[in-house]
């Protein structure tokens, strides 16, 4: 989910976590810290909507100050259009025990990352206009939120389909649908097999994550 080159000049993506541990110990650091899919005040289960699971965290390193930080990456699967976000930082001194400024914290450079990662996953971009949040697909063409509930069209004749399907399928997502393939077909006029082919070949471009086992759609 991230590479050096999502990083900004003078920050490093080191291949182990502290401790020259090689393995990903992302899974055992959630429950530690308490990323354990739970809802909120100690519910049964978690909201789908503030889903914590398959967070991965990441070792980077200021080069010119030898500054440790580990970021949690989570891809936001109901954002319009869907996104990966900074949702966890543990800050790490150089020297253990050396005080952590509100300047050191200010120059960790969350936004750009970020920006980094999703233009590269998602090649896509979100605008905020007088009007409301439109979506800068790679063509160059804008669509509004409110136009992710339309049909389509042939996607050999639209450009930019696969990434309007990755924002479809987030839309009903988002609402709440569970099995949004489903319901793609029916907006679309397509057999559910197209829709369900249509929502593969987003995945493989990366536009949209891995399906689930045991979850339609």
């Amino acid at each position: 989910m991230l590479t050096q080159a999502d990083l900004p000049a003078g920050w490093h993506l080191a291949t182990r976590f502290p401790g020259e541990r090689a393995d990903d110990a992302s899974d055992e650091m959630d429950r530690v810290l308490g990323y354990d899919d739970q809802a909120p005040g100690g519910g049964d289960g978690a909201s789908e909507q503030n889903e914590t699971a398959e967070g991965r965290w990441r070792y980077i390193e200021h080069e010119a100050t030898a500054t440790r930080v580990m970021i949690r990456l989570q891809r936001q699967l109901y954002a319009t259009p869907e996104e990966v976000r900074i949702t966890g930082v543990i800050y790490l001194p150089w020297r253990p025990g050396d005080p952590i400024t509100s300047h050191l914290l200010r120059e960790l450079p969350t936004a750009k990352i970020e920006a980094a990662i999703n233009k590269r996953l998602f090649a896509m971009k979100r605008v905020t206009t007088v009007t409301g949040d439109q979506v800068v697909l790679p063509s160059g063409r804008k669509i509004s939120d409110r136009e992710l509930l339309k049909p389509l069209g042939n996607p050999k004749q639209v450009p930019d389909f696969y990434e309007l399907v990755a924002l479809q399928h987030g839309k009903l997502s988002g609402q709440g649908d569970d099995n949004p393939s489903a319901t793609m077909a029916q907006v679309n006029g397509v057999a559910l097999s197209t829709a369900q082919g249509w929502v593969a070949k987003a995945r493989s471009r990366g536009l949209l994550p891995p399906g689930r086992r045991g979850r339609a759609g």
